[in-house]
């Protein structure tokens, strides 16, 4: 099995002699949240969209915060329970497995250790950095001082450190600074060096932060976030959601474009394909590295590419420059810079593996919604709502019927052409058909994972680009 990744800045402290050289490239497979609920054809797609409601309120709100304190009233951007995919990995030796949300939008990598006083349940033991052979501390004198490290954390005091999200919750801890192998699955084989901030939880107002060096930087903390920020009182008056905060995962691994990212921090570009949303039994693949290459198309078109855009506001996002949307043939009518992204920060299109429906700023979602009954021939049913808007089936009707191929215009001429399953779904339940698109009152749009389906993406962060082309991903 090819090792998802290897952390090797750190093997003068752990005696890099009986660690092997690091591949070229790197592979794992990420599973659907959903892939083990048993659920129907209907269930995966209603559970997404209550998803999909609660991830569009906090990632258009503005920038998850690396050092947010107690005071902070403005909500983050991100929430770490609301991504889509699992990532299984192992750390220490003997391996721990855990399982990690695969987050496009936020750089930190953690999951939780001992000891632990406000961990939330895992049916995988918690990590215990004292019972690991490959453990080794690495002390706050280091100078490769981070944003989410304590600016008093010196070489006399213990390591602390604090990464919140856009809900509310967050990971914090402190202790020693560790360092410690990480592997893609329980092999027995390491890979590499990994540096965790491990520590015990303490209460949320005597959170500190902590600064370790080298290798990548992994906390290993404990998530509350209601206790913490006023962002997540809407999740307290939601059970439902309450009960699924951690979606059978015990971290996140950040793939985003800040320096605290898996990806920049390995200095390589990053590749998925994601697969039939309806069918969560199936892994779709991640590729790091040389091993993060496009394929050959399946359907006839070509590789497109465009430039990503960085944001001074947003930096661990990955921005593209969306330029209009067509229906089959027909340009619609959306006028030009709607989808720009602003010099203070606002506006632009984000690429996020963890939002689920496409979000289009609500004067061009409503020009799709209109051109998407005109073909169907039907009123939306719902048509005040920015929520994901159905049309009545014909009587008799059981599947969807054909319709036009929708053309997201991307920078550089690139073109994302979404064929009817990637923007539309047949509800068995409501006998309707209904656009997976939602919109916002916010002004920045959002190019969901529904949309993604069976499209490779190939993110070059040395060169600044997305590069993408259509094919099946359940065969790569």
């Amino acid at each position: 099995m090819q090792f998802l990744t290897s952390f090797l800045l750190l093997l003068a402290s752990l005696h890099s002699s009986a660690a092997p050289p690091p591949p070229s490239g790197y592979r794992s497979t990420l599973t659907h949240v959903d892939s083990k609920g048993g659920f129907t054809r209907a269930q995966p797609l209603r559970r997404a969209a209550h998803r999909s409601r609660h991830r569009a309120s906090t990632v258009l709100l503005g920038s998850y915060s690396r050092t947010s304190s107690s005071s902070d009233t403005r909500p983050t951007r991100l929430y770490s329970g609301q991504a889509e995919y699992l990532m299984e990995l192992a750390i220490g030796m003997p391996p721990v497995p855990f399982v990690a949300l695969v987050d496009t939008g936020s750089d930190l990598t953690w999951t939780q250790c001992k000891p632990c006083k406000l961990c939330f349940a895992q049916d995988t033991p918690i990590y215990d950095p004292t019972a690991s052979s490959t453990f080794s501390p690495v002390t706050c004198s280091n100078t490769n001082s981070l944003a989410i490290w304590s600016s008093n954390c010196s070489a006399s005091t213990p390591c602390r450190y604090r990464y919140a999200y856009g809900d509310g919750a967050y990971s914090a801890g402190h202790g020693d600074c560790r360092a410690d192998h990480v592997r893609q699955g329980p092999e027995d084989e390491p890979v590499g060096a990994v540096t965790p901030a491990t520590a015990s939880a303490q209460e949320p107002s005597k959170r500190r932060e902590c600064e370790a060096v080298g290798g990548v930087q992994f906390g290993v903390v404990a998530m509350c976030g209601a206790a913490w920020c006023k962002a997540p009182a809407a999740y307290e008056r939601d059970a439902e959601l309450r009960q699924r905060l951690p979606y059978n995962s015990t971290g996140t691994v950040g793939l985003g474009r800040g320096s605290l990212s898996l990806v920049v921090q390995l200095g390589v570009g990053k590749f998925y394909c994601l697969t039939d949303f309806f069918n969560t039994s199936l892994g779709s693949p991640v590729l790091f590295g040389s091993l993060a290459k496009l394929a050959d198309p399946t359907d006839g078109t070509t590789m497109q590419s465009t430039p990503l855009v960085q944001s001074t506001q947003n930096p661990s996002r990955y921005f593209i420059s969306l330029e209009g949307i067509s229906l089959g043939n027909t340009q619609l009518t959306i006028p030009n810079g709607t989808f720009d992204l602003r010099s203070d920060g606002d506006g632009g299109t984000i690429v996020d593996s963890g939002t689920i429906f496409t979000i289009l700023v609500e004067s061009a979602f409503r020009v799709v919604v209109d051109h998407v009954a005109e073909v169907l021939g039907q009123a939306v049913a719902n048509a005040s709502s920015l929520d994901s808007p159905c049309f009545p089936a014909p009587a008799g009707a059981w599947q969807l019927p054909d319709m036009p191929d929708m053309v997201l215009h991307f920078a550089s001429g690139a073109d994302m052409r979404l064929p009817r399953d990637n923007y539309m779904s047949f509800n068995h339940e409501e006998l309707s058909f209904c656009l997976n698109i939602v919109g916002t009152a916010w002004s920045t749009s959002v190019l969901g994972n529904f949309q993604q389906q069976n499209i490779q993406m190939l993110f070059d962060t040395t060169v600044g680009q997305l590069s993408f082309v259509h094919t099946d991903c359940s065969k790569l």
